[in-house]
């Protein structure tokens, strides 16, 4: 599988998975607390930030009618109208430089998910390092090619995508020029239960278009994008926010700065865990050997005693013979004499 450069960040399974923080419209109209979640963002250990790169006309009209407004009582939204939501939750253009010039003095990977061409062209001139797209827009060809075609890595996510579309799409972005694609597995409710997760897909996906396969995480907790690694995953992508009781757009589903600190934790922890096929003590267990049971003289005799269940055992330590010898060995002759505590091998047997 390919692998591919941020900076002086590789994505790939050999490397620890890339953790994204995605800010949203958690910054409630407020730059001091957009910053505020980028500081926080690189404290937790996030290895990126992403913003959404959109304005209220961009996405949808100003229109009152049921059409432009969400009929969803399962929803976070439900009875907004879209436009006046997008007025919400958009993040000002202005404020992108400062977001950006502060994330990567923290070290933070700045990006956006464009959500129209023209977000493409004002992101360019931030110089941005990849894009994203999002579940919503990964029909939206005209888009895909336009950031595609600026060269930098795509990640895709596939949320309600079938494998047609999914083919469409990546066949897209491939005809205009992207060289690095990573598809995030996703399920496009908000929150997510893990049982709609269905993570088994990523390998499956991964080894369909053959690229790299992350997951866009909406569910509550850090369970299942922990348990994605060790489905291959090498990208996590999770909503982000100060403190879920600020409020917000997508609060009620963000992780706070303690739960991405263990997140990122976690999931290195996970990809560590992963190593290779072995068996076999490793070479840390090595000293643990000595700990196994093996065979022992467990009272004091003579050349000549026999052995029987009385005084041969199998316990702790190591250093006798292994314990498959033990049935062999009863009835067998000593041939000389041996004390208790004695580990077992071949030569105080007689021939």
């Amino acid at each position: 599988m390919k692998e591919i450069k941020l900076g002086d960040r590789m994505i790939g399974p050999n490397h620890p998975p890339l953790i994204i923080a995605e800010m949203s419209g958690n910054h409630n109209q407020s730059l001091e607390q957009a910053l505020k979640i980028v500081e926080a963002a690189a404290k937790s250990g996030a290895h990126a930030l992403k913003i959404q790169t959109y304005t209220p006309d961009t996405m949808t009209l100003n229109i009152e009618n049921s059409e432009f407004k969400i009929d969803d009582k399962d929803s976070l939204w439900n009875g907004k109208n879209l436009y006046h939501l997008y007025q919400q939750a958009y993040t000002p253009w202005e404020w992108h430089k400062p977001i950006f010039e502060r994330a990567r003095e923290l070290g933070v990977i700045p990006f956006s998910t464009p959500f129209d061409e023209t977000a493409v062209d004002f992101l360019e001139e931030l110089d941005v390092p990849m894009y994203k797209i999002a579940s919503f827009e990964n029909n939206h060809i005209p888009l895909i090619k336009k950031a595609a075609a600026t060269g930098k890595p795509l990640i895709i996510s596939t949320g309600m995508a079938t494998i047609q579309e999914l083919n469409e799409t990546v066949r897209a972005a491939r005809d205009a020029g992207c060289n690095d694609l990573v598809l995030l597995k996703c399920t496009s409710t908000y929150p997510a239960t893990p049982e709609n997760t269905n993570i088994t897909t990523i390998p499956h996906m991964s080894e369909l278009f053959k690229c790299q396969v992350g997951l866009s995480d909406h569910t509550m907790g850090i369970g299942v994008s922990v348990a994605s690694i060790a489905l291959g995953a090498t990208v996590i992508e999770k909503h982000f926010t100060l403190s879920r009781a600020d409020g917000g757009v997508d609060a009620a589903f963000s992780m706070e700065p303690a739960e991405m600190n263990a997140l990122v934790l976690e999931t290195q922890r996970a990809w560590e865990a992963l190593g290779k096929v072995t068996y076999g003590p490793t070479e840390k267990e090595l000293k643990s050997m000595k700990f196994r049971r093996s065979l022992y003289i467990i009272k004091d005799l003579k050349n000549g005693d026999v052995l029987t269940k009385e005084n041969l055992k199998v316990i702790r330590p190591g250093y006798g013979l292994p314990p498959k010898y033990y049935e062999q060995l009863l009835g067998k002759k000593v041939q000389k004499d041996v004390s208790a505590g004695t580990p077992v091998d071949w030569s105080i047997l007689q021939e």
